[in-house]
Order: C-alpha cells, then sequence, then structure tokens
C-alpha cells in the first residue's frame, strides 16, 4: 500500500512538472533557432534577437540567433526550408519569398510549398525623400518634374530587385511617370549621394531617413504606409499625397517554418510570438528601430505574402525588371 502510494505521488509530482512546462518544451528537445537572412546590427537582426530573448522563457527552452546573410535572403531561406530538426524557422521578410520568385525563377526552395506561415510580427515602412535643399515640398512637386521632364528625375534605392527599388517602381507605374532608378549597394552610399545631390530622391526604411530627418538634412515626402506615421512629423501617407489606390506597401517581417515541422509545434510557437508581439514594451522597441508592430497568426502573414507577391509580379511583368 505504501509503495503504491508512493507511485501515486510521483506520478502527480510529475504530472504537475509537466504541466508546468511550456508545451513547445514539452514537444521539442531541441533549442528553436531563429534563421536570420541579414547581419548583425540591423533592425532585422534586432527584432529577432528581442523576439528570442522573449519566447525564451515561454517556450521553455534556448533561442539560438543563426545570422545567414547572402543573396537576399535566399541563403537563409534554402536553408530553413531543407531543415529537418523541427526546431528551425526563419525571420522572413519580402526579400526572399514575394520577390525573389519572380526574379530568380530557378529558386533552390520553393517559398510556396516548402515554407509555412507561423506569424506576422512587424512593419518596416518605407518612405519618399529629398535633401532638405530639394526644391520638391511634395509629392506633386516631385511627379510633376518627372512628367516635364520624362527620366531625368531619378531616385536611389538600396539595390536592384530590394523592395525599394520596387517600391519606386510602383509609384512611377501608378503615377504614369519615368523616374529614373539609380541603385546601390545599400542604404549608406544611397543617402550620401541623396545628401550631396547626386540624385533627386530616395525610397528608403523609416529606419534609414529617420537620423537624416532629426539632423536636418533630409524631408520625408510621404509615406508607403496605411495610416500616416508620428515618427515622421506632418509627412502625408503617399495614397493621401497622390491620391492614387495601392501605395500602402507593407515591408513586413514574420516567422516562417519548414512545411515539414509539426503543426502543433506551428501552433505553439504562432501563440507566443503574437503574445511577444502585443507586449506594450514590444510595441516601444520595435519603434525605436523604426518598425511597427503587427501581430497576426499564420493566417494573417499568409494574406500578407499573398498580396505581396502578387503586388511585386505585377511590378516586375509591367516594369520588365530583371536582376543580373
Amino acid at each position: 500500500m505504501k509503495l503504491r502510494l508512493k507511485h501515486l505521488a510521483l506520478g502527480l509530482a510529475a504530472a504537475v512538472g509537466l504541466a508546468a512546462t511550456p508545451l513547445w518544451a514539452q514537444q521539442n528537445d531541441k533549442p528553436l533557432r531563429i534563421v536570420v537572412p541579414f547581419a548583425t546590427g540591423g533592425a532585422q537582426d534586432v527584432i529577432a534577437r528581442y523576439l528570442g530573448a522573449k519566447l525564451t522563457d515561454k517556450l521553455g527552452q534556448p533561442v539560438i540567433i543563426d545570422n545567414k546573410a547572402g543573396a537576399g535572403g535566399i541563403v537563409a531561406a534554402d536553408a530553413v526550408a531543407k531543415a529537418t530538426d523541427g526546431a528551425t524557422v526563419l525571420l522572413a521578410t519580402g526579400g526572399a519569398i514575394t520577390i525573389a520568385p519572380h526574379l530568380q525563377p530557378k529558386l533552390p526552395y520553393d517559398p510556396v510549398h516548402e515554407l509555412v506561415p507561423v506569424a506576422l510580427v512587424a512593419d518596416t515602412p518605407m518612405t519618399l525623400s529629398v535633401r532638405t535643399e530639394s526644391p520638391y515640398r511634395t509629392v506633386a512637386d516631385m511627379l510633376r518634374d518627372a512628367k516635364a521632364r520624362p527620366g531625368q528625375v531619378t531616385y536611389a534605392s538600396t539595390g536592384n530587385g530590394t523592395v525599394s527599388h520596387l517600391t519606386g517602381a510602383l509609384l512611377a507605374q501608378a503615377s504614369g511617370t519615368n523616374l529614373l532608378h539609380v541603385p546601390y549597394r545599400g542604404a549608406a552610399p544611397a543617402m550620401t549621394d541623396l545628401l550631396g545631390g547626386q540624385v533627386a530622391a530616395i525610397v528608403t526604411s523609416v529606419a534609414s531617413i529617420e537620423p537624416m530627418v532629426a539632423s536636418g538634412k533630409a524631408r520625408v515626402l510621404g509615406t508607403f504606409s496605411r495610416v500616416s506615421l508620428p515618427s515622421m512629423g506632418s509627412a502625408p501617407t503617399i495614397g493621401e499625397a497622390t491620391g492614387l489606390p495601392g501605395m500602402e506597401v507593407p515591408v513586413w517581417v514574420g516567422v516562417m517554418a519548414p512545411a515539414r515541422m509539426p503543426a502543433a509545434s506551428v501552433e505553439k510557437l504562432s501563440a507566443a510570438l503574437v503574445e511577444v508581439c502585443n507586449l506594450p514594451e514590444t510595441k516601444q522597441r520595435f519603434a525605436q528601430l523604426g518598425a511597427v508592430n503587427t501581430c497576426g497568426g499564420p493566417a494573417a502573414l499568409g494574406k500578407v505574402v499573398t498580396e505581396d507577391s502578387q503586388r511585386w509580379a505585377k511590378v516586375i511583368k509591367q516594369g520588365g525588371i530583371k536582376v543580373d
């Protein structure tokens, strides 16, 4: 009898301990690995590390951040698509998921069938900006000049085939103007030439332009966002400034998993991510990075990915855009 009671007590203790363990840890004996398609230090890397720190307690497992920069995110996306450990996910952005398939027909992975959405966590909005000395005071000023001088009004981007490039192309196509695209290798050299007057405007993220605005060196004409952004002062949205539809471009950040990851693991991870995303401190931290927390589960991310892919397919086809 005593032995039976002892076994019962041990069983109850084990059950209580199991109940206190986060469900992810109950189902996974490996640390979660978040693969980031960028080098350390950038906004997306900081977002990943913030999420990782918050998820550690919620999942009951350590979270490892693995930076795999290269080929516009393709290296990282391919690594995650082929992962078989059930504990590797991708900090996903449009470059490798919704843009690359329309520019590179022979990708080493299939973003539609080999990756599944887990959660939507942030938006890193784009802006159309000029240097302070620019004669353009509004978006209309710039487009008016572009119509008067086709192919002579320039805009800088962070590279061929990037969301920066394609957002500028979207504006040109929608407004019926011929803007001259000038690609750079990243935001820093593009900003240097903007401030030096070598290019008329730049399409870049809030995070990139904000320091220049704060120092009085640049001015934001408009934001490619659904609503105006407090951090950008009185700058209107591009939609408000032009009256053109479809100028809301979510430069989304989400988490995606290999399609082979168990559905239960995807569900638990999604719930934990959405919970972290909705924290007031997350909103504050993301705002410091020029990002907006946009929290949603697999359906929300799936909808954004589908709409984004359709948008860029149309822009790329209409503009005959190619990358080397």
